[in-house]
């Protein structure tokens, strides 16, 4: 119970970032409203030790949905307060016609499933947690090799005249030099 409340209580894992904002070039998202997967799966992985050390599925949406970003925080709040006030389940956890992301669209799916059919949604959270972020390991490997393609060009342009004038070139001329010289030819 103290570590769910410890991590409750965590600083949130956007607010340690800082993200530079450059017309055209700030971080890859698909759309302005769609949040850091590692934000979201830290988010789930709390989700998912609240539930199981015990605590109530609507207990713990509720703090949950303090800390998570914008996006599944709105959806487990709203979950929370139905849970808490006795609705069905499956209700509390419908989607809404515009899902800000398709991680909380499966989040959802997740715990509707959950509902109805009494599997342990503990499980299948930290499942989703691990996915967003293997996605998000896999999408930073991505833009850094697109990188290391981008600074390749220039630095060929760069350093291979450089190589061959400095580094080849006057090889090359000193072994003509010493061939001519020599009468081998």
């Amino acid at each position: 119970m103290l570590l769910a409340m410890s991590l409750l209580t965590w600083p949130r894992p956007r607010a340690a970032r800082i993200w530079v904002d450059v017309p055209g070039r700030g971080p890859d998202r698909a759309a302005p409203g769609h949040d850091d997967e590692l934000a979201v799966a830290a988010s789930l992985e709390v989700l998912a030790a609240c539930l199981r050390c015990g605590m109530a599925v609507s207990i713990a949406a509720a703090g949950v949905a303090g800390s998570a970003p914008a996006g599944l925080a709105a959806p487990l709040r709203r979950a929370a307060d139905l849970l808490a006030l006795g609705a069905d389940p499956a209700r509390a956890w419908a989607g809404t016609e515009n899902p800000p992301d398709r991680y909380v669209e499966a989040f959802l799916r997740l715990a509707r499933r959950s509902a109805s059919s009494g599997t342990a949604l503990a499980h299948g959270v930290e499942e989703l947690a691990a996915r967003l972020r293997d996605a998000a390991a896999d999408a930073a490997a991505a833009r850094a090799e697109r990188a290391a393609v981008h600074i390749a060009g220039p630095l060929g342009l760069c350093y291979l005249p450089a190589f061959l004038c400095l580094g080849i070139v006057p090889v090359v001329a000193g072994l003509a030099g010493d061939i001519l010289d020599s009468g081998v030819l």
